[in-house]
């Protein structure tokens, strides 16, 4: 009954709505003309043949959009997930390519439907908000430069989109006229119609009229082109395409496109403002792979550009991506002659303003008013997606942004000390740098015990050189974990207090703490060293151990 359920769920969910089903397919259309030159683009990148992007392009956005949280994301071809392919691809026989190419996308998929299962989508957490928002506003910006030359109709050279960009500017005279005329055509139409209720048909608009006017003409302006017709039929992989090599390509496309859908949902949140599930969006990829590696196609993902066109061309649910994928069925079946006719100026505009209407600008304010660690986040990621690529750049960002928050938090580290009042309540003075000899100090600590904060916590411990006899009661309370280094830390002061003929009380232990204290056998294993486990009334085991440790010095001759 439980399966029943959530499978009548499921499909009370995905059913189109009668409202919604005219935007969808006008908005399907619209994606699956400009997934043409996208997909055959993502296969040259890839370095196989070209039908095998329009393939994907037909199952990866079917199988996603059925499946994903993030209702008006498109998984397709993308850029990223090409270029990891071309790389897990790099040493095999030009031959044998392509079937690498179907267990490549299929592992991919496997491995994101694994992560999906595994519920691995908390792990994007560890992924900051300003990394992610630097590697969109990048991507966006990447999309614009790279399709500035096809706007011009010119021939642009260059390793990444800006080096292309700045190629055309110095080669001006490359630029073809007539594509030019038909693409800022293309952009002043979707610019004036973006408010008004045509906004979903200035798409189509601005695609079909500028391509009419060149065939009539017979202008000699950049069009897609000839493309393969029909629709391909299942194969199944062969156990002997596998290799070790190729999965370990397979485990680097899996983590570029589910790092890049991540993005791509933010980006997209839905219509009803309910929040995508990771897991789910992960599992929707891993299908729309495993459909695109069964049909013949190449990786898909979350796609940053085609998502921003769907929004653009007022795409209203999850149907929109479905749509899109069987138009271009359609397309490849029917109407591939007038499909190659389109302008390719016209796309190019389609794409700048969807990719400039997806750029963050008020959450890149936002997190540049926060602090100097977001601010540099946000901006090195974003340089490193103009010159990397995509999983390169939130690498840069994601690991800058942990190196530069841990050390914030060493810096942010305090140690206070407790002073107990008559009514069981403490008074929080600064730490002593030095203990008094034959005196109970009680201390608590303020930050992260991890890595450089448990150094830290060594620096601003007081110093029991010159005292005698010493005791510190060191409040825990509130740390389910602690890490070698803490252990470490803790073991060494416990020694000095020691070798001074004092002792350390340590109070407010968890559970997990005390079991990692017996566990590690470092620090109670020193003498004088004393554990108070945590009680449910805070400060008790503090007061315990204060009590007795002035017992034990009252005791001393």
């Amino acid at each position: 009954m439980a399966i029943t359920g959530r499978v009548g769920r499921w499909v009370r969910r995905t059913v189109p709505r009668r409202s919604s089903v005219r935007r969808d397919v006008v908005a399907g259309l619209t994606g699956a003309v400009s997934g043409v030159p996208d997909g055959m683009a993502a296969s040259v990148l890839a370095g196989v043949n070209p039908v095998f992007g329009l393939y994907a392009s037909i199952f990866g956005p079917v199988g996603g959009g059925l499946t994903a949280g993030s209702r008006l994301m498109v998984i397709t071809t993308t850029s990223a997930a090409a270029v990891a392919a071309g790389s897990a691809l790099a040493d095999v026989p030009g031959a044998d390519r392509p079937r690498a190419l179907f267990m490549l996308t299929l592992l991919a998929g496997a491995l994101m439907v694994l992560a999906g299962l595994f519920r691995l989508g908390r792990y994007l957490r560890f992924v900051p908000h300003s990394v992610m928002i630097g590697f969109l506003s990048g991507v966006a910006v990447n999309i614009v430069l790279a399709q500035l030359p096809v706007l011009a109709g010119a021939a642009a050279t260059g390793p990444f989109a800006l080096a292309k960009a700045w190629d055309l500017l110095r080669h001006l005279g490359r630029v073809n006229i007539g594509a030019l005329l038909a693409g800022l055509f293309a952009l002043v139409v979707l610019v004036a119609f973006r408010r008004t209720r045509f906004a979903a048909y200035s798409t189509l608009v601005t695609l079909i009229v500028p391509s009419v006017a060149v065939a009539v003409l017979h202008a000699d302006v950049p069009v897609v082109g000839a493309i393969p017709g029909g629709l391909p039929t299942p194969v199944l992989p062969k156990l002997s395409d596998f290799s070790f090599s190729l999965l370990a390509g397979a485990f680097a496309v899996a983590l570029v496109v589910l790092v890049q859908g991540a993005g791509v949902s933010e980006s997209a949140p839905n219509p009803d403002r309910t929040r995508a599930d990771p897991n789910r969006d992960f599992l929707a990829q891993g299908v729309g792979n495993l459909l695109a590696g069964l049909f013949r196609g190449q990786p898909v993902g979350g796609s940053v550009g085609r998502t921003a066109l769907n929004v653009a061309a007022g795409a209203a649910d999850r149907w929109a991506a479905v749509f899109s994928g069987l138009w271009m069925a359609v397309l490849l079946l029917l109407f591939s002659g007038l499909v190659g006719a389109v302008v390719m100026s016209t796309l190019a505009a389609v794409l700048i303003v969807a990719a400039i209407g997806a750029f963050r600008a008020a959450d890149l304010r936002a997190i540049v008013r926060t602090g100097a660690i977001s601010r540099i986040a946000v901006l090195a990621t974003f340089v490193a997606t103009l010159f990397l690529p995509v999983a390169a750049a939130v690498g840069v960002g994601v690991a800058l942004s942990l190196l530069m928050q841990l050390n914030r938090e060493a810096a942010d580290l305090r140690v206070v000390r407790l002073t107990p009042r008559d009514d069981g309540a403490f008074v929080e003075q600064t730490a002593p740098r030095r203990l008094e000899s034959r005196e109970v100090t009680m201390l608590d600590v303020y930050g992260s015990l991890f890595y450089a904060g448990a150094r830290t916590l060594q620096a601003r411990l007081p110093d029991p050189a010159d005292a005698e006899q010493p005791v510190v009661v060191l409040r825990l309370r509130g740390r389910a974990m602690l890490g070698a280094t803490a252990f470490a830390v803790l073991s060494d002061y416990a020694s000095r207090l020691a070798d001074a003929g004092g002792r350390l009380y340590l109070t407010g232990v968890d559970p997990a703490v005390l079991r990692q204290l017996r566990r590690n056998r470092t620090v109670e294993r020193i003498d004088g060293v004393r554990v108070f486990a945590a009680t449910e009334v805070i400060g008790e085991s503090s007061l315990e151990a204060y009590r007795e440790a002035r017992l034990w010095l009252g005791s001393l001759p």
